[in-house]
């Protein structure tokens, strides 16, 4: 069991498996997207499975796969299947827009993909566009129902709440979550490299988004579900799904935060906020042994901060960059 400096149990690794994304959502990127790093410089497949063998013998257990948008890398169902044959993991998963879903969450399924996210911020079909800047909402809600049907569990939908332009959807994502079995989470607005919006502008704190679902119905506890997640969840009375809040910025869930992430071109992250990186690239291609990647791995955890800021937060890159 691998241990920070403040007594968190770190036990779960983000790996971004490319900086490239089909869409350019307002939040995320600038309109004209971003140069994609050089493809020699985003690590190999087997340079992930080497990193996630070793933090998995660490301790660690629980994979995410990120992007960019994941299912732009090629072959990328190979990578499942081999990070799910790995002795000790207990939960992989994928984050993704959605919009490829519909070909390829069957094989996902069959490689050992347990369970997905779908980033979908809007359910009208002209703000999507606009949200995504060249996107279908056709596409990502038929990915939602074959995730839902080749038995993907649980199916979460992470909606970025951004005050003018998609919080008057509030109540149609939480009958989204009535209809179907789906965890919708609303997320708080964090700006990474987008030129769209601003901060202070679309921002607002989760806790008058859950005034807002309150007041379309009553709100009843609910158990958590599997990722041990900073989610929230709340269930309604014979709907079929969830709902969650996660408050990044208005109640920072820090004090628990079990996470590292491995962006794609190979550096470990400690805090999504945190400016300390690692590389671990360099010493992958240079033969490095399992013992070093060990103690690469070990010098991330005991780096990792008490806290991010607080309050107004801007990171100077494209989420793409990071791994969402």
């Amino acid at each position: 069991m691998l241990r920070d400096g403040y007594g968190r149990k770190i036990d779960y690794l983000r790996i971004s498996v490319t900086d490239r994304c089909n869409l350019r959502c307002i939040y995320c990127m600038p309109e004209s997207g971003i140069v994609p790093g050089n493809r020699r410089e985003i690590l190999s497949f087997e340079e992930i499975e080497k990193v996630a063998e070793v933090a998995i013998g660490l301790g660690l257990n629980k994979i995410r796969i990120t992007g960019g948008e994941p299912l732009v890398r090629r072959d990328l169902v190979n990578l499942i299947g081999n990070l799910s044959r790995i002795e000790l993991i207990s939960d992989l998963s994928m984050t993704t827009n959605g919009t490829f879903l519909e070909d390829y969450a069957q094989d996902f399924k069959e490689a050992g993909l347990q369970r997905v996210n779908i980033s979908l911020d809007t359910l009208k079909e002209e703000k999507y566009e606009f949200i995504t800047r060249s996107g279908r909402l056709r596409e990502t809600l038929r990915g939602v129902d074959k995730a839902l049907r080749v038995g993907l569990s649980p199916v979460k939908i992470n909606v970025v709440v951004m005050k003018g332009i998609n919080d008057d959807e509030i109540g149609d994502f939480m009958r989204l979550s009535y209809d179907k079995p789906l965890s919708v989470r609303f997320i708080e607005f964090m700006s990474f490299g987008g030129d769209l919006l601003s901060g202070e502008e679309r921002f607002i704190p989760m806790s008058a988004v859950k005034d807002r679902c309150r007041s379309f119905a009553e709100l009843l506890p609910a158990e958590g579900l599997p990722g041990n997640g900073p989610a929230r969840y709340y269930r309604v009375r014979g709907g079929q799904g969830r709902v969650g809040f996660i408050s990044p910025l208005s109640a920072p869930f820090c004090s628990r935060c079990p996470r590292l992430r491995l962006t794609s071109v190979g550096k470990l992250m400690s805090c999504l906020y945190g400016e300390g990186e690692i590389d671990l690239k360099m010493p992958l291609r240079a033969n490095a042994s399992r013992e070093e990647i060990s103690r690469l791995i070990r010098l991330s955890v005991s780096s990792k901060p008490r806290e991010h800021y607080r309050q107004t937060v801007k990171v100077n890159r494209a989420m793409s960059r990071i791994g969402g």
